[in-house]
């Protein structure tokens, strides 16, 4: 009986850092996540001022024609 509950002891032991290490990495990854959807929602600013102002750009060809 001993050895039966060191050894579950022991699982609960490793499951616990386990479940330690993947909630870092998955707060690494949350951390990640939102700095993408930062440049995200600048890229698309940028992306919304350049189609705005495509309508002051002559259309005419490029001198290499």
């Amino acid at each position: 009986m001993d050895d039966r509950l060191i050894e579950i002891e022991t699982k609960l032991a490793y499951l616990e850092d386990m479940v330690t290490t993947l909630n870092d990495l998955v707060a690494e990854q949350q951390k990640h996540i939102d700095q993408l959807e930062i440049k995200k929602a600048l890229l698309e600013e940028q992306i919304e001022i350049l189609l705005e102002n495509q309508e002051d750009i002559p259309q005419r060809r490029p001198p290499h024609y």
